[in-house]
């Protein structure tokens, strides 16, 4: 952890020299488009109805103009933390309607937990103090996919890719042994669980949830319908 907070305080200092250098330009107005986001609550609530605004078709876009741009240039003040896959499909900002400094998001293909993804998530929550980190499963993962297909006796993807597949492997055997539903769907379920789980057992991370200042929770989202959903499990 020390190694973490050596980084994490250099990247601050990064960010404090940024302020300064743009202070000079730039306006000195609050980062706040909305009422403040300070508990895992009210973060999972904002989530909630920008996905039903963007659902009814009724996307207020907030923060997404010239002045928020500028603002957020002093510094960030993200509400929520977000491990997403890569999927061109699934962009969150877009699907929750959020706009400039509202989340910090990390995107991966299969929305793993490997250590540049935990590094990244630790620095929202040590220097961001962001309350909640959703992981974001989705329908179709091609990622969750490939390792359905090695847990049922298939080839590895060969390549760097292996390295994705084996992070989600042990949900794709779980998964196997599961009824309900199609097979990807379960599996891709559980990847984003276990991803949840990983991030659970991380000291920094828990010791937040532990105080009550952070939430970490497992979603899905469908891609037909762009449902986004946290799972209760």
């Amino acid at each position: 952890m020390a190694g973490v907070a050596a980084a994490g305080a250099a990247l601050a200092a990064c960010s404090t020299d940024d302020k300064t250098t743009t202070s000079a330009t730039a306006p000195q107005t609050s980062i706040a488009h909305r009422p403040e986001i300070t508990t895992p609550a009210e973060a999972r609530a904002e989530l909630r109805r920008g996905n039903e605004r963007y659902l009814k078709g009724q996307m207020v876009h907030p923060g997404a103009d010239e002045q928020r741009r500028v603002e957020v240039a002093l510094g960030q003040e993200p509400f929520a933390a977000i491990l997403g896959c890569a999927d061109s499909r699934v962009p969150v900002e877009i699907l929750t309607d959020q706009g400039f400094g509202d989340l910090f998001v990390v995107r991966v293909a299969g929305n793993i937990v490997g250590k540049s993804e935990l590094g990244s998530l630790q620095f929202a929550v040590e220097h961001l103090h962001v309350p909640l980190i959703a992981v974001v499963g989705h329908a179709k993962c091609g990622a969750v996919d490939a390792a359905v297909g090695v847990a049922g006796g298939g080839a590895m993807p060969g390549g760097a890719v292996d390295d994705i597949v084996n992070h989600i492997l042990p949900a794709a055997r779980k998964a196997k042994g599961e009824q309900g539903g199609d097979l990807l769907t379960r599996a891709i379920k559980d990847n984003a669980i276990q991803s949840r789980d990983q991030l659970l057992k991380d000291p920094l991370i828990a010791g937040e949830v532990k105080k009550g200042t952070l939430e970490v929770v497992a979603a899905y989202y469908t891609l037909e319908d762009g449902r986004f959903v946290v799972l209760d499990n």
